[in-house]
């Protein structure tokens, strides 16, 4: 996932010292030169960058949908704007999908649950990366790929063998919770059994929403197809064909179908 983040305090706020009429911008009369100078550079460096975000934006909104959400920050209290871009879709082929469900099946672990993780990590790309070095497919970071044994985060089957046994070991861990296997896929078992359930960050509450939804329309989708495959071979049913009785000339009776 990307976010772009602006604190409003940036934009404006007590950070800066207040003008006085007929001075120049954010500078104190009796500030020397040299403050006055590093000062005025870092206003100016702090407006491009603002600037440059934002004329990132409708470029990277190609990439994905694009989220714009106000929260408090956790630390100073202050808003924050942050614009978040959902992973861009990328095809998953079907042999990905039967790689994904073998290592699935081979762990025990809910193919569709795997499935819903990978749409909102990575959206099926194996070469995403996250702002907080979070690699491949299943975005592992790289302590948690050390700690399962994936030395290429970027090889697609080796990734989703990591996620797959880390999902395989929260599961164990919580006893089925899904909810709370969820939440530690995201924020990690620390925070999740600090706050004994889903932790009160906006990221992860937002995460363990999209997965349950992403797991709602996995098993739908499971299920019609499931439906389609009965209702396919129900409409096609096999007629038996009769068996034949004929006695030959040895006086031995002989069976066949036609």
């Amino acid at each position: 996932m990307v976010a772009l983040v602006i604190k409003l305090r940036d934009i404006r706020g007590s950070a800066w010292p207040k003008q006085r009429a007929g001075q120049k911008p954010y500078c104190r009369p009796d500030s020397p030169a040299p403050v006055i100078a590093a000062r005025q550079a870092n206003n100016f460096v702090r407006y491009c960058s603002i600037l440059v975000l934002i004329a990132a934006l409708p470029m990277a909104a190609q990439q994905g949908n694009m989220t714009a959400v106000v929260h408090a920050d956790a630390k100073t209290g202050r808003l924050v704007r942050s614009v978040v871009l959902e992973p861009r879709a990328v095809a998953a082929g079907p042999e990905l999908k039967a790689m994904i469900d073998r290592i699935a099946n081979e762990h025990g672990v809910e193919s569709e649950l795997v499935h819903s993780v990978i749409r909102a990590e990575s959206n099926y790309n194996p070469g995403a990366v996250s702002p907080k070095g979070a690699k491949g497919i299943m975005q592992l970071i790289p302590a948690t790929a050390r700690r399962f044994g994936v030395a290429n985060s970027f090889d697609a089957q080796e990734n989703v063998q990591g996620g797959v046994k880390y999902l395989r070991f929260l599961l164990d861990y919580y006893h089925g919770d899904y909810a709370k296997v969820i939440a530690a896929y995201n924020a990690g078992e620390g925070a999740v059994d600090k706050y004994k359930g889903i932790p009160p960050f906006i990221e992860t509450e937002n995460y363990v929403s999209r997965v349950a939804r992403n797991l709602k329309a996995e098993r739908a989708s499971g299920v019609k197809m499931t439906a389609k495959t009965e209702t396919s071979i129900g409409n096609n049913p096999e007629t038996p064909r009769p068996i034949q009785t004929s006695t030959g000339s040895d006086g031995r009776i002989y069976y066949r179908t036609p």
